[in-house]
């Protein structure tokens, strides 16, 4: 393979002229960037990405940080965030912020060594005023993605996570549903705290009807939903209707009640957040209340190119869900 010092030795020039002509940067005569261009070719020589970043500030790159990568949910994301970069002609560089907002940040830092030219972040653990800290921090300019927040903080793409729970809790209202159990994570995150909070003002927002409800701490994830349907059946706490603040874990109540011998939904209707794509798939089919990372997060990629080419003139944005109904779910007679 070709080096550096093949074509400065062939070209008869030194190093440094070379690297000039990679990069771009300095004066060098047009006869001899012609000459240097010429033996590149001839040799097939590929400039490192690392060296011209280097050299030029730049890396030619966008960086993504995320807190997990478990689940077609952040498959479906990186998937995105993949085929974005690629139609902008840019190299995606990827880091694990280990579901710690201490990670988080050093993830962050160790893009900004690696002079990306925006960086894409996705956090479940950082304040909002410690996203706001680290955007005045760093000098490229920062997307945040999946949470609402101020402008210091840098443009974000937020998904509206109450509306969603309103629109399932709605859903189950309009159903004739009075007794309601939503099961999800303690509220220790952004999202967790969006979910089970638009839960409370959904059940608040309607004193006419003497609503019952109960919340059920479950972590996401089949298994934790399968735990949390027994608990639910040990216990004797089975309503009417539960809300699941996500799919895998409607999964695993589906399955805990279905060996218990009940019917879902003939005497518990479900449903839940996400859309993942199993949820048409299962029996019943899941009506679901639709997460549209993928264009969450095309629209936070086409932010970044945006604002690689100097482009402020946008504003931060919120998008919302559509309820999709299946058959998970059916009418109680009052």
């Amino acid at each position: 393979m070709a080096t550096i010092s093949d074509v400065s030795r062939i070209a008869g020039v030194s190093k440094a002229t070379v690297s000039r002509v990679i990069n771009g940067t300095g004066q060098v005569k047009e006869s001899t960037r012609e000459l240097v261009n010429s033996v590149m070719s001839e040799l097939n020589y590929k400039p490192s990405s690392v060296a011209q970043a280097l050299a030029t500030k730049s890396g030619n790159s966008i960086g993504l940080v995320l807190s997990d990568f478990t689940g077609s949910y952040f498959g479906i994301l990186l998937k995105q965030a993949s085929v974005s970069a690629d139609l902008m002609g840019k190299q995606l560089l990827i880091a694990d912020g280990h579901n710690q907002a201490e990670s988080e940040l050093k993830a962050v830092h160790s893009l900004v060594e690696k002079r990306c030219d925006v960086i894409v972040l996705y956090s479940r653990m950082l304040s909002s005023d410690q996203i706001i800290a680290l955007n005045h921090s760093i000098d490229i300019p920062l997307v945040n993605v999946g949470r609402e927040l101020p402008l210091s903080a840098g443009y974000s793409i937020a998904f509206d996570q109450q509306h969603a729970v309103k629109m399932a809790v709605e859903h189950l209202l309009n159903s004739g549903h009075r007794k309601l159990t939503y099961i999800g994570p303690k509220p220790a995150t952004p999202t967790s705290s969006s979910r089970s909070n638009g839960f409370n003002k959904a059940i608040m927002a309607h004193p006419e009807l003497l609503l019952e409800s109960r919340q059920i701490a479950c972590e996401f994830g089949y298994i934790e939903g399968y735990a949390a349907g027994k608990e639910l059946i040990a216990e004797g706490l089975l309503d009417t209707a539960i809300v699941a603040a996500s799919d895998d874990i409607a999964i695993g109540c589906i399955k805990a009640l279905t060996e218990h011998g009940l019917s879902v939904p003939k005497d518990i209707s479900i449903v839940s957040i996400d859309n993942d794509p199993c949820s048409a798939f299962i029996e019943p089919a899941l009506t679901t209340v639709e997460v549209p990372i993928q264009t969450i997060m095309a629209q936070a990629m086409s932010v970044a190119q945006r604002l690689i080419q100097g482009d402020l003139s946008f504003e931060s944005e919120v998008i919302r869900g559509q309820l999709i109904v299946r058959n998970s779910t059916m009418s109680n007679s009052l």
